[in-house]
């Protein structure tokens, strides 16, 4: 499928696994983790969207692996499944990327280009329900990602959204709407050079100095 695909079926998959491992759905940095986990896969095609911004490492993935070859096999779903099982790694992060691209395999697998599962064996599995680019692509991903979002239990809330980038920090007094019981950043005093020498107590005043 197409990287816009991609990243709508991505969305849509962290959509309805978040609420099941306990995470938001609609926190801005997972839902952006698993968006970037959707794409990874397509980092052995050097003129994919994530392999023009690698594009060494790409170049290198295709060169041995060729493309829909290691990153689009079981053994990525098995190394998927084990970073997701590792308990010394943060279940936040590491559960929309792989969510992200586990969504990534299952929209190739409905291409008739299908997955080579059992690489490095010959032979592709598919169930070809449409081809990468046809006008059938972009309906069948609306429809998966109306169904996601309709069965997200949670809201958008712009409000946080705007307050988690420390807007708030600068403009409270300016959003208040936005930004109600969150402390404004304390105002820094200017330093001066005169401030220094100002006269203290029982020390002689630089005019009375002989």
């Amino acid at each position: 499928m197409m990287a816009g695909s991609h990243i709508a079926l991505g969305a849509a998959a962290w959509f309805v696994a978040a609420p099941r491992l306990g995470l938001p759905a609609l926190e801005p940095v997972s839902l952006g983790l698993a968006i970037f986990g959707a794409l990874l896969p397509d980092i052995d095609h050097p003129k994919s969207w994530v392999g023009k911004r690698v594009w060494p490492v790409s170049w290198l993935c295709s060169r041995l692996f060729g493309h829909r070859g290691l990153t689009h096999s079981l053994i990525a779903v098995i190394a998927c499944i084990a970073v997701l099982l590792r308990e010394d790694l943060p279940v936040g992060v590491t559960a929309p990327l792989v969510v992200g691209y586990l969504s990534h395999l299952a929209a190739d697998l409905l291409t008739p280009g299908g997955l080579r599962l059992t690489w490095p064996l010959r032979g592709t599995w598919a169930l070809p329900l449409c081809r990468t680019g046809s006008p059938f692509e972009p309906l069948v991903v609306a429809l998966v990602l109306s169904w996601a979002w309709g069965n997200t239990t949670e809201r958008l809330d712009l409000r946080a959204g705007l307050r988690s980038t420390g807007i708030c920090r600068l403009l409270a007094a300016e959003m208040p709407g936005v930004c109600e019981g969150v402390a404004p950043a304390a105002t820094a005093v200017p330093w001066r050079p005169w401030n220094s020498l100002a006269w203290q107590g029982g020390a002689t005043p630089l005019s009375q100095t002989r």
